[in-house]
């Protein structure tokens, strides 16, 4: 096993990851708290995919392979990030959204609808295709004009 549920809970009641081992990738040691998940389907524990920071992937969102979400980056309603990609800053990721490769979102990005995301940045931007769906638990904080701890 990569990481297991630490007994942490934020606000929304979604609990924070702890490492099991060490991923050199993302600079993680076992033993480090990393971000907040719903459940363990929200991230694989395969390859070297990683939540850090305060970030929060929720819903049916699912992050594996090698992508890694950090800062107060939020992942939520069936969106998957995989690939090399990295969603980080403030970006939201939501809907049926598919970021992968060596796609980096970052800033205050928002990806929703049914868009994907490859080999390519974006930053403070907004990509839509459809309309964004899912967002339960990580609208609850942001409605609150907080961000996901």
């Amino acid at each position: 096993m990569k990481y297991e549920l630490s007994e942490e809970k934020n606000e929304a009641g979604l609990y924070r990851i702890r490492a099991l081992r060490d991923i050199p990738r993302h600079g993680v040691k076992a033993g480090d708290l990393g971000g907040f998940v719903e459940s363990e389907r929200n991230l694989s524990q395969e390859g070297d995919a990683w939540i850090g920071g305060k970030a929060v992937v929720c819903d049916n969102a699912k992050v594996y392979g090698n992508a890694e979400v950090h800062g107060e980056a939020v992942v939520c309603g069936n969106a998957e990030v995989h690939g090399n990609a990295e969603v980080c800053g403030n970006a939201w990721i939501s809907g049926n959204t598919w970021v992968y490769g060596k796609a980096w979102v970052y800033g205050d990005a928002r990806i929703s609808g049914n868009a994907k995301v490859g080999s390519d940045s974006v930053r403070d931007g907004t990509v839509e295709d459809g309309g964004g769906e899912g967002m339960s638990k990580a609208n609850q904080q942001r409605d609150e004009n907080n961000p996901p701890i």
